[in-house]
C-alpha cells in the first residue's frame, strides 16, 4: 500500500493526515502554534513556530507508522491565506508574518483604491481591497519599516515558506496568489501593472506553479530529521479555502460548499474566469488547473456559536447547550440574531458593524436564543449563496463541513434556509485531505482530480428542504436584511463606548 501526506498548515496549529490509495486517513497529528497579539488589530507569527511544529509532527507521524517508510510517496500543503512572509537575499526572515486576521491596513487599503481604482482593482484582481489581503500589508511594511522592506528580496505566504524549508525551492502557485491583490485572476500572471504602480519589483513575486506541480523532493535535513525518505515527492499545495474545495469534491460547475468554522464560507465552483460579481464575493483561481471558485465569508459563524457557549454556559457540552433547539420552530417563536460580533465580511465588509438580538421576549427561554444564533449564522451565509444565485448560478445541492454538519437540527435547518439538498459526508478531514488529494494526484495515482475525489469522498447523508420551513424562512431571511441598514448608524454611535 502507498501512503501521501496533506499537512493543514492554520491559523492555530498544523494538522498533519496519513492517507492510503483509498483515501483512508490512517493517521493524524495535530500540533499548535501561538498568536502574537502586540496591540489591538496586529496579529502574526514567527514562521519558525510553523517549521518547527511540522518538523514534530511529522516525526510522530512517522515514529508512529507501522508500513515501510519508502511507501509514503508524496506531500503536499494547503495553507492559511493572505499572510506575509518577508525573506531576505539569503532567504532569512526578516521581521514576524503578518496574518490574515491582521487588520492594521485600513489606511493602505484606501491608497490602493486612490492608486489603482476601485473598478480597475476588480478587473485585474476580481477583489476589492481588505486589511487581510497581502499586498496591503506589503504596504505597511514598506511605509512603516522601511528598513525591513528595503532588505526584503521576496515574499511568501505561509505554507510557500514552509514547502521552501523541505525543499530549498521557491515558489506559489494560484491559489494562494490569487488572494494578495497582485495576481491578474484571469490571466494567471502577476499584474505588472499593480507592481508597478506601488514600485515593487517583478521578481519580488515568487515564480508561479500549479497547485498539483512537483517542486522537489525532501531534503537530507528534514529528512533526518523527521525520518522521512529523501525521494517523497513534495507538491505546491493550495490555500486552505481550495484546499477545503478540492476535499470536499468542489471539482465540477454547480457544486458547492457551505464550511461552518470559526469563520463560515459559502464556497461555489466556477469554470469561468469572466463573471462579475461587482466585488461583492471573493473570486479566487482554484486548486484545480484552469479552475476559478467565488467566495463568501461570515466572520462569526462557528465563532459566534462559541461565544454564546462561552458567554452563558461555559461548563457545558455544545451537546447539552443545543439539546431542545428541536423543540422551537422555525423563527424561534420571533427571536432574530444576526452574527455580527466582530463585524462582518459579506456582503458587507464592515469592520464596526455588531451582533444583535431582535425580538427578545419575556417568554423567551435559552434553547430559543440558541436556535436563534444557528438560524442567523446560517442567514449571513445564506446571503452569499443568494448573490451567486442572483449571477445566475443554480444551487441545489450543497456539501456542509465543519461544524455546521455536526448536528442534525443545525443540517435540516441549512436545507429549510438554503432551500437546497444538504450532504453530509462520511469522512469530512477538508483542507488536509485536499491537500493529501493534490499529492495523490501529483503521484499518478489518478488521471484527475475529479478521479481521485470518487474514490476518496463519499455522501453519508442528505437533508432535504421541508416545504413550510421554507417558506417560514424566506419571509424571517427578508427581516434579518432589514437588520443591518437599520443598526448601522447605531453601531457607529457606539464604537467610542467599546473597550
Amino acid at each position: 500500500m502507498k501512503y501521501v501526506i496533506g499537512v493543514d498548515l492554520g491559523t492555530s496549529a498544523v494538522k498533519i493526515l496519513l492517507v492510503n490509495q483509498h483515501g483512508e486517513v490512517c493517521q493524524e497529528v495535530s500540533k499548535s502554534y501561538p498568536l502574537i497579539i502586540e496591540k489591538s488589530g496586529y496579529s502574526e507569527q514567527n514562521p519558525e513556530e510553523w517549521v518547527k511544529k511540522t518538523t514534530e509532527g511529522l516525526k510522530e507521524l512517522v515514529e508512529q507508522f507501522e508500513g515501510d517508510v519508502n511507501d509514503i510517496e508524496g506531500i503536499s500543503f494547503s495553507g492559511q491565506m493572505h499572510g506575509l512572509v518577508l525573506i531576505d537575499e539569503n532567504n532569512q526572515v526578516l521581521r514576524n508574518a503578518i496574518l490574515w486576521n491582521d487588520t492594521r491596513t485600513t489606511q493602505q487599503c484606501q491608497e490602493i483604491y486612490n492608486i489603482v481604482g476601485r473598478e480597475r482593482l476588480l478587473e485585474i484582481t476580481k477583489n476589492p481591497a481588505l486589511e487581510g489581503f497581502t499586498l496591503p500589508k506589503i504596504l505597511w511594511v514598506k511605509e512603516n519599516e522601511p528598513e525591513v522592506f528595503e532588505r526584503a528580496s521576496k515574499f511568501l505566504l505561509p505554507k510557500d515558506y514552509l514547502r521552501y524549508r523541505l525543499t530549498g525551492n521557491i515558489h506559489m502557485e494560484y491559489s494562494d496568489a490569487a488572494g494578495t491583490l497582485l495576481l491578474n485572476v484571469a490571466k494567471r500572471k502577476w499584474s505588472h501593472e499593480i507592481l508597478e504602480a506601488f514600485g515593487i519589483l517583478d521578481d519580488f513575486c515568487p515564480p508561479l506553479v500549479e497547485s498539483h506541480a512537483f517542486v522537489g523532493t525532501v531534503n537530507a535535513e528534514f529528512a533526518r530529521e523527521t525520518g522521512l525518505s529523501e525521494a517523497v515527492k513534495v507538491f505546491a499545495g493550495g490555500a486552505d479555502n481550495a484546499c477545503g474545495a478540492i476535499g470536499s469534491g468542489i471539482l465540477t460547475e454547480g457544486k458547492t460548499l457551505c464550511s461552518i468554522g470559526t469563520s463560515g464560507v459559502v464556497l461555489s465552483y466556477e469554470e469561468r474566469n469572466d463573471l462579475d460579481f461587482e466585488g461583492k464575493v471573493h473570486y479566487f483561481n482554484h486548486g484545480e488547473e484552469n479552475a476559478y471558485y467565488t467566495m463568501g465569508v461570515t466572520l462569526a459563524a462557528g465563532y459566534s456559536l462559541s461565544w454564546f457557549k462561552d458567554t452563558f454556559a461555559k461548563e457545558e457540552a455544545f451537546e447539552l447547550l443545543l439539546a431542545g433547539v428541536d423543540e422551537v420552530p422555525a423563527g424561534s417563536n420571533g427571536l432574530l440574531f444576526t452574527p455580527y460580533i466582530v463585524g462582518e465580511r459579506t456582503p458587507h465588509a464592515d469592520s464596526t458593524i455588531r451582533g444583535s438580538f431582535i425580538g427578545v421576549d419575556a417568554s423567551h427561554e435559552r434553547k430559543h436564543f440558541a436556535r436563534a444564533v444557528l438560524e442567523g449564522i446560517t442567514f449571513s451565509l445564506h446571503e452569499s449563496i443568494e448573490i451567486l444565485r442572483s449571477s445566475g448560478k443554480t444551487i441545489d445541492s450543497i456539501i456542509s463541513i465543519g461544524g455546521g454538519a455536526k448536528n442534525d437540527t443545525w443540517l435540516q435547518m441549512q436545507a429549510d434556509i438554503f432551500n437546497a439538498r444538504i450532504e453530509k459526508l462520511t469522512s469530512e478531514q477538508g483542507p488536509g485531505m485536499g491537500a493529501a488529494m493534490l499529492a495523490a494526484y501529483g503521484c499518478g495515482w489518478y488521471p484527475s482530480l475529479k478521479e481521485c475525489a470518487q474514490e476518496f469522498i463519499q455522501t453519508s447523508k442528505t437533508y432535504d428542504p421541508i416545504k413550510e420551513n421554507v417558506e417560514a424562512y424566506k419571509k424571517l431571511f427578508t427581516i434579518y436584511q432589514q437588520v443591518y441598514p437599520q443598526t448601522q448608524e447605531l453601531n457607529e454611535q457606539l464604537r467610542e463606548f467599546r473597550k
